[in-house]
């Protein structure tokens, strides 16, 4: 991969979902890059295609037709142990809706990227104490998801796609169940990976308080990409959207 190659590219991605009675176009030739170094925002109003598009960006959706790669390589190609072994290598996912096992512990929740990469199980958990003291839940590193609140169990989902080092961190509403104060605390430590000049993230939001965040946002409506804003500097790390312009 060249130095150039930018983290995502998304060329006329085009993904349709059959229902039975019809057929639902969630992705209607989506054009995006997403640059190294940069963290990249996805917003727009429920239903317009954003998880769908994050999904098919961490090769979870395969589209139907068009050109998705990440840092070069074209995960539609790759059969599904190469897709399974570059996710497990390169991409962290935030799920919404935390996918957490039940039967094991905060540290072995995210302890589980490191052992599917070959870590032994005693170092994996050892890591994700660390990881979890990062995200404030140190003192509950052997509670049961059931015995968490919603905002902590997505503090547990964002540590397990952080504990890897993944080159892209994809995050599907990182922040819905947090309070404000752990909200802006959680994306200080997103935004801290992201700047790394090995990696990338991508956050679908509806949280306008974290907007200040990203270096650009990308406005999704009825599956298209309308345009794409770029922040300007600011000291307030929660921003509003109203504090980007358009790119031309």
């Amino acid at each position: 991969m060249s130095d150039n190659t930018p983290a995502v590219l998304c060329q006329n991605v085009v993904k349709t979902y059959d229902t039975g009675s019809q057929q639902i176009t969630a992705l209607q030739g989506i054009d995006l890059e997403v640059h190294v170094g940069e963290l990249m925002m996805l917003v727009g109003p429920s239903g317009c295609g954003k998880t769908t598009l994050i999904s098919v960006i961490a090769g979870i959706l395969d589209q139907d037709s068009g050109l998705c790669r990440v840092f070069g390589e074209d995960l539609l190609k790759l059969k599904n142990d190469q897709k399974l072994k570059f996710r497990a290598q390169n991409i962290g996912f935030v799920f919404q809706a935390y996918n957490l096992l039940p039967t094991l512990n905060a540290a072995e929740n995210v302890s589980i990227p490191l052992i599917i990469n070959g870590m032994k199980r005693r170092e994996a958990v050892r890591k994700a104490a660390a990881v979890l003291e990062q995200v404030g839940l140190g003192d509950r590193a052997d509670a049961l998801p059931a015995q968490l609140s919603g905002g902590q169990q997505q503090r547990v989902a964002i540590a397990r796609a952080l504990i890897h080092s993944p080159r892209l961190i994809v995050c599907d509403e990182p922040t819905s169940a947090l309070d404000h104060e752990t909200g802006m605390h959680v994306l200080e430590l997103l935004k801290a990976v992201a700047v790394d000049h090995s990696r990338a993230l991508v956050i679908v939001t509806h949280d306008a308080r974290i907007f200040g965040f990203a270096d650009r946002i990308a406005q999704m409506d009825d599956g298209k990409i309308v345009r794409v804003q770029q922040s300007q500097p600011s000291n307030n790390p929660g921003r509003t959207e109203q504090g980007a312009h358009d790119v031309t």
